[in-house]
């Protein structure tokens, strides 16, 4: 069965509110075995709506709606539903007697165009609102269902989990489980990691395979299908050790974790404490390792050193090594690492210092970066990072770069 999920509304559209009931649908669909193949937005028009109607019937078997149920003129889901199939709209009395005595109890006065939201499709299967006015419906009118949901997420996230799904299950033969997995992946562009596993992504069937870049990282989502839960989480763990086989060493963690997050967990799980000192990052490599629950236990704190100044007095960094070597430098890289490591007892110590831009600094073009690390046995190094992008995108990816750098040191040992 494939599923098209169509939110009607034109706040949508203007972009006041988010969609976010299609990403929700989305992933209890594919729990269902269902697929869903488009999203659709339309605005609170009649003839529009139809049209969408129109088009999505043309590819797929189940279409989901959300919104449009209220009592406002605008409101007209149902109504450009049921004209579209031919439906007659008819009072359901339990929805009324729930809404008169929701306002007998709130002491409000129950406005005509109220009533309009306990209207439903004759012969649709009521799905109650326990959470506000509308109920939703579900019905069918050919070869095709429909269900119609409330729009805030509210009454329609719980509708859909105790009225929809159980609707839609009955209609299944069989209930195929779709099950995913993401991959993520940091050091390695979209391009390189694509080339690396292009004959997993030409050949795939079942589980797929679909390569996503964004905000300086790659994902790898990896999703298969099956009617065994069991089975197909295996299919996945295979197609995972192929990939990791190829490209495991970019590889840092799975679905929405970040990279700040795994190294917090690495730190805590080792016991290794950790220090900072950061220039062009201004405490960002800081409050991203805070946002870790736990981290108490490892993170001693850090300085922010933004200028020379701050550098040789705070972090005790050498006169001659900034007339010498500049601030943005190999050499003062390591030697805020070293110090605040000592400075703070910790077993780490790792520095930030370049050019965020716009500007040149000290000879040194935009993008710019050294990543100092220092620990309590073995000497220090610095890493150098030629970075693009605005200000904001440069300091964001140098801090991702200190975790990179950081799990790579660690998982060594």
């Amino acid at each position: 069965m494939n599923a098209e999920i169509i939110a009607v509304g034109s706040e949508l559209l203007l972009g006041q509110i988010t969609n976010t009931n299609a990403q929700f649908l989305s992933q209890h669909l594919a729990e269902l075995g269902i697929n869903v193949h488009h999203h659709s937005v339309v605005g609170d028009n009649m003839d529009r709506l139809i049209h969408v109607v129109q088009e999505a019937e043309k590819r797929a078997h189940l279409l989901i709606f959300t919104g449009g149920l209220g009592p406002t003129k605008d409101d007209l889901t149902k109504e450009a539903i049921a004209a579209h199939i031919g439906r007659e709209l008819v009072y359901h009395e339990e929805a009324l007697r729930s809404m008169e005595k929701y306002f007998m109890k709130t002491k409000r006065i129950m406005t005509e165009n109220n009533k309009k939201q306990a209207l439903v499709m004759k012969g649709a299967t009521v799905l109650p609102n326990d959470h506000g006015m509308a109920p939703g419906m579900f019905l069918q009118a050919g070869n095709h269902h429909y269900m119609l949901l409330p729009g805030p997420p509210r009454e329609m996230q719980p509708m859909f989990i105790q009225y929809g799904k159980t609707a839609l299950a009955g209609l299944l033969e069989k209930v195929e489980k779709i099950d995913s997995r993401v991959l993520r992946f940091f050091g390695i562009g979209e391009a390189a990691l694509e080339m690396a596993v292009e004959d997993l992504l030409v050949n795939q069937k079942n589980p797929t395979i679909a390569p996503l870049a964004g905000d300086g990282e790659v994902t790898l989502r990896i999703t298969a299908k099956h009617e065994s839960e069991e089975e197909a989480r295996r299919m996945i763990q295979e197609a995972e050790d192929e990939i990791l086989r190829r490209v495991g060493h970019y590889f840092y963690g799975y679905d929405n974790t970040t990279i700040a997050a795994e190294l917090a967990d690495l730190l805590k799980r080792k016991h290794v404490t950790i220090a900072a000192a950061e220039s062009l990052t201004g405490g960002l490599f800081q409050s991203e390792l805070a946002a870790a629950p736990g981290i108490s236990s490892v993170f001693k704190g850090g300085v922010v050193c933004y200028t020379k100044e701050i550098k040789q007095q705070l972090v005790r960094v050498k006169a001659a090594t900034i007339a010498e070597h500049g601030t943005v430098s190999e050499a003062c890289a390591i030697e805020l690492a070293e110090n605040i490591r000592a400075l703070l007892d910790a077993d780490i110590g790792i520095s930030f210092t370049g050019v965020a831009g716009p500007d040149p600094l000290e000879g040194k073009e935009t993008g710019t970066v050294w990543i100092g690390i220092a620990q309590r046995k073995g000497s220090a190094k610095a890493f150098r990072l030629h970075l693009s992008g605005s200000r904001s995108g440069i300091r964001k990816r140098s801090v991702k770069y200190g975790c990179h750098y950081l799990l790579q040191t660690l998982n060594i040992e």
